[in-house]
């Protein structure tokens, strides 16, 4: 079994609480923990940080900040250890579910609703592993990128692991969950 770490003092429901409380950025906004070594930063700083730059891409083509929504952040954070733990990396979870499966089970789809959905995911190690890069990967991926760029999806949920999803315990693993419009 593989290990999964994380470098903060907080339960995982206030984790989930705390990242997915962050206020969204707008493109003037300076984004702490862009840059930094991963390894000197809490799982939520990362999360801020990347949640900030993505809104950021977003504000700078005209389109409204994702807000958090804490509902995709608990599906998030919980994809993002999983891979990580279990050193896969996938939007279908090891057990076969698929990332919508996830999101409906953290409660964010009200029933007979269905909103827009879907999921970027990525990990790297050393410089590779921040913020900054994985958003600029993301945005230099198609279909990364049109999920970002998405203009029906209005919230957002960030996860971040420290550990990879396949070459050893050195790296960060992200997921990010989009949504149209669920619950709080």
């Amino acid at each position: 079994m593989r290990t999964c770490f994380h470098r903060v003092a907080l339960p995982l429901l206030l984790l989930v609480a705390v990242a997915a409380g962050a206020s969204p950025a707008s493109a003037a906004t300076v984004c702490a923990s862009t840059d930094g070594p991963t390894a000197q930063a809490s799982t939520v700083a990362l999360a801020n940080a990347a949640l900030c730059l993505v809104n950021q891409e977003r504000s700078s083509r005209g389109l409204k900040p994702l807000k958090s929504n804490r509902r995709l952040a608990k599906a998030a954070v919980g994809h993002a250890h999983d891979m990580c733990a279990r050193g896969y990396f996938s939007h279908d979870s090891a057990n076969g579910a698929s990332f919508v499966d996830r999101i409906r089970k953290a409660g964010y789809v009200q029933a007979r609703a269905f909103p827009s959905l879907g999921e970027d995911l990525a990990w790297g190690s050393g410089s590779l592993g921040t913020p900054r890069e994985i958003v600029q990967s993301w945005m230099e991926s198609p279909g990364h990128r049109a999920n970002i760029l998405n203009s029906k999806f209005r919230e957002a949920g960030m996860g971040v692991s420290f550990g990879d999803p396949g070459a050893g315990e050195e790296g960060v693993t992200y997921a990010l969950d989009f949504g149209s419009g669920g619950r709080r």
